[in-house]
């Protein structure tokens, strides 16, 4: 009999990780970390999540909120939706069975592999671009909605670079919406047992998260920013914030994903879901 396959490599080996480390990262650093970063774990990635995030399924957050039951990109029926980081896309197929017109893009090929598997086993066909999000490659208001769920906004240097672009792609009075992760989260180890209850980083530094090769090389990429950085990127750039929502984590919801668990969930909000509207 032959062999079994031996499992495949996770990220961190192909990528040779072998530490973390805390210091100021370049938007070129990060862009070549993240990117190869998320095409080395798109599968990973996938085969853990995607049961629970859908081909067709807009949720926004690993406690599950779905827009179908939020609403809040409003009635997007014949309305033109950008989704910023899609990865699979799933949010951007349940938007086009929903009536909306909507555009994918993200910045890996192996995350976009797996969003035009979708398409084809749902046959929805949602556009998909190659994109980093602080360059879009869109006409200035072309869009009349952009959403993003925990896609791009962790990985790039600067808040107001995307929202500028965001701001520019879309028309006035448009809404853009995003989830992140609660930025009280960055306090505690990323692990979802009580070892994950203990704060051990400080709130307010703002130096980037960084996985390394053994040359010191980054291999992933996270930045910080305080609930205010947000509020104050979004006012700088054009955007008025309607809403925040922090989830919290629902009843009977027994799934952990990542630092995600009912242990934490019930004690601080994982995720913010900041509601907001261009000028």
């Amino acid at each position: 009999m032959p062999e079994p396959a031996p499992p495949h490599a996770s990220a961190e080996e192909r990528l040779g990780t072998i530490g973390v480390a805390h210091r100021a990262v370049g938007g070129a650093e990060a862009e070549s970390a993240n990117l190869a970063w998320w095409d080395a774990d798109a599968d990973d990635y996938q085969a853990t999540h995607g049961g629970f995030l859908g081909d067709a399924d807009f949720v926004w957050c690993p406690e599950g909120v779905r827009e179908e039951d939020a609403h809040l990109l409003g009635d997007v029926r014949g309305r033109r939706v950008l989704e910023v980081g899609c990865g699979q896309a799933a949010c951007s197929r349940w938007l086009a069975a929903a009536g909306a017109d909507p555009v994918a893009f993200d910045l890996s090929g192996g995350m976009l592999r797996h969003a035009r598997a979708g398409n084809d086993r749902t046959g929805v066909k949602v556009p998909l671009v190659q994109a980093n999000a602080e360059r879009l490659p869109f006409a200035t208001a072309a869009f009349d909605v952009a959403c993003s769920a925990f896609g791009a906004l962790p990985f790039v240097p600067t808040l107001e670079t995307v929202f500028a672009e965001v701001r520019r792609v879309l028309r006035p009075g448009a809404p853009w919406v995003f989830s992140v992760t609660h930025p009280m989260r960055w306090i505690f180890p990323d692990d979802p047992g009580p070892q994950g209850l203990t704060a051990t980083q400080p709130y307010f530094d703002r130096t980037p998260y960084l996985e390394v090769d053994d040359d010191g090389v980054a291999t992933y990429v996270e930045y910080h920013r305080t609930l205010g950085d947000y509020v104050r990127a979004l006012a700088a750039t054009g955007f008025a914030l309607e809403d925040l929502v922090e989830p919290e984590w629902p009843p009977g919801h027994s799934r952990t994903w990542g630092q995600w668990s009912p242990l934490r969930g019930r004690l601080f909000p994982g995720t913010a879901i900041f509601r907001t509207r261009r000028d």
